[in-house]
């Protein structure tokens, strides 16, 4: 970070003073008054968005501290935090639908937010991009849903024909939505006219009230819709959603050593998301040697670990060659990889769950890397 000096003039009662800023490369913001020094600021060189409140604030406070990224927020009160675990980071609460703009603007580097927000609001000639495509909480489709009397709508060529039937009453479809750009371009992709109504809240009430003929809208299970004795059309949704980590690629494009603390963010955040999705089986098995033992689980590479398995000698009590077998194994494969070294004889087979499964390189990392014409050297380390 350069060291940026500058400058203001004021005048106070009769006599002018000057007050002079000078940013020194290690963040801190050192003032001087003409007459007496000010308070030193320290100016965060990282500023990341995180959601203040509603579905998706709980789960990224979890995410982060599962991370090693613990925030430390005084209140719910309070806007801003420290990241204590990674220097010169702050962490801004904001309102989830405010988060993209934030990033556009660069007033935040990187940010939390559902796609769907990203995808409706960021200025698509600006400089933000999907850091991490999904952080694995948030899930959700958008979707249109239309009244449960409108038994003739099932598919989108069924909702074409309603929309073509009400054009002959002398007006166009209405639809009750957050999200008019994505639904615009579907909808025009698919030769759908609309009229978007524009509604914040409360849009399962829109068709029941007359202010809208259907809506559009985020939906995880369906209950809310169902409840409202609405129905979402069948087919593939519009899009599928999930909480997402953007960032602003100029605000980013600094030195090496400025992006150290992105890197940290984006390794922690990267290999626990990965983590979530393995399970380590650790088990005691005979053998005549760690090389026959290894032969023995990768007869079945589906069960043999993400490389292999690692093969360590056992010290046995009761004697004879034990060896033990780590593997990491997809958690929707743990009871058939449990069953399979059973048939290998294992036993004392114990599970845990990994806090992180790093992968080289850091993919986001690389990816922003990339983005900003500066790719990683060939194995993939910070620096």
């Amino acid at each position: 970070m350069q060291n940026i000096a500058w400058s203001f003039n004021y005048v106070h009662g009769a006599a002018p003073f000057t007050i002079s800023c000078r940013r020194l490369a290690n963040g801190v913001l050192n003032c001087r008054h003409n007459f007496y020094p000010l308070d030193v600021i320290q100016v965060p060189d990282i500023r990341i968005a995180l959601p203040s409140e509603g579905a998706l604030a709980n789960s990224a406070t979890e995410l982060f501290s599962e991370a090693g990224l613990r925030v430390n927020r005084s209140s719910s009160r309070t806007y801003t935090a420290r990241i204590p675990s990674v220097n010169g980071v702050e962490a801004l609460f904001q309102r989830a639908s405010d988060i993209t703009g934030l990033v556009d603007r660069g007033v935040a580097d990187i940010g939390v937010v559902g796609l769907d927000q990203f995808q409706e609001v960021h200025d698509e000639d600006g400089d933000t991009a999907v850091l991490i495509p999904d952080l694995k909480f948030g899930g959700s489709d958008l979707v249109l849903a239309v009244p449960d009397e409108w038994t003739s709508v099932v598919t989108l060529d069924g909702l074409a024909a309603k929309a073509l039937e009400i054009e002959r009453t002398g007006r166009v479809l209405r639809i009750a939505t957050k999200y008019p750009r994505l639904i615009g371009r579907y909808l025009a992709n698919n030769g759908i006219m609309f009229e978007a109504v524009d509604a914040k809240g409360g849009l399962e009430a829109r068709p029941e009230i007359g202010d809208a003929d259907m809506i559009a809208d985020i939906t995880a299970s369906g209950t809310t819709l169902r409840q409202n004795r609405l129905r979402r059309l069948s087919g593939p949704p519009i899009l599928t959603s999930s909480a997402v980590l953007i960032g602003n690629l100029a605000s980013l494009d600094r030195g090496d050593a400025s992006l150290e603390p992105v890197r940290h963010i984006l390794e922690r955040l990267e290999s626990r998301v990965s983590a979530q999705a393995f399970q380590w089986v650790i088990a005691n098995m005979q053998g005549e040697s760690p090389e026959a033992v290894a032969d023995l689980v990768n007869s079945d590479p589906k069960y043999s670990g993400l490389q292999g398995p690692t093969i360590a000698p056992v010290f046995s009590k009761s004697g004879g060659s034990w060896f033990s077998v780590q593997v990491v194994v997809p958690k929707g494969d743990l009871i058939p990889a449990i069953d399979y070294m059973r048939r290998l004889g294992a036993s004392g087979i114990t599970v845990n769950d990994p806090a992180y499964v790093f992968e080289t390189p850091c993919r986001a990392y690389a990816e922003l890397r990339k983005n900003l014409g500066r790719p990683l050297e060939t194995n993939g380390a910070g620096g």
